[in-house]
């Protein structure tokens, strides 16, 4: 498993789970075209990206490169890196018959061309990059009354609309999230000013 610092925004969850079985990174869906009307997915995008960059991971059809232009247009450049997968014409094996114009999406890709193109649109691997700080856990949620208490579902309510993020987010959704974009000890600064502890 390779680590990869940035997070990595792919079409679906066949492309996201041939990915997590690879590279070890935060992986996001446009849920395709989905992503044209989720106000809320992409500002949290735009957020991510600009605190740890986001790779645009999309298959190499018409529709992924309309994906990718829209995320382009939505994100300043500065903060976006792009991978591109080759040309494979074939179909995936969960497939009956290829796609529209008979190629591979990213979920039909092996492992060593899913990490060449990940290399070449510029990832920071492992060993490449500075390390994370503490991971903010799941207990540090608890403790801090976000999860598995009196009114944590309340709590972390008020937070994701504190921090502007999606109202549907779940306890796990959020910690990804909060990792992304923050350490520990600024996470109970919010908490503390919110007065939720």
């Amino acid at each position: 498993m390779v680590k990869i610092k940035e997070a990595i925004l792919v079409e679906g969850r066949y492309d996201k789970n041939t990915l997590s079985q690879i590279v070890d990174a935060t992986i996001f869906e446009t849920a395709g075209f989905g992503i044209f009307k989720d106000k809320e997915k992409m500002a949290l995008l735009r957020r991510v990206a600009e605190k740890r960059g986001l790779i645009v991971f999309t298959d190499s059809d018409g529709a992924g490169f309309v994906i990718r232009n829209h995320v382009k247009s939505a994100i300043p450049g500065k903060y976006l890196k792009h991978a591109y997968i080759p040309d494979i014409y074939g179909k995936e094996r969960r497939k009956s018959s290829p796609g529209k114009e008979g190629k591979l999406g990213v979920e039909g890709m092996t492992r060593d061309v899913i990490l060449e193109a990940l290399r070449r649109g510029g990832a920071t691997m492992e060993g490449e990059g500075a390390t994370p700080g503490v991971a903010i856990t799941k207990q540090d949620l608890m403790a801090l009354g976000l999860s598995g208490g009196k009114d944590s579902a309340a709590k972390r309510l008020e937070l994701l609309k504190k921090l502007d993020f999606p109202a549907h987010m779940s306890a796990n959704a959020l910690l990804q999230a909060l990792n992304l974009l923050y350490t520990l000890d600024e996470l109970t600064a919010i908490v503390n000013e919110l007065n939720m502890v």
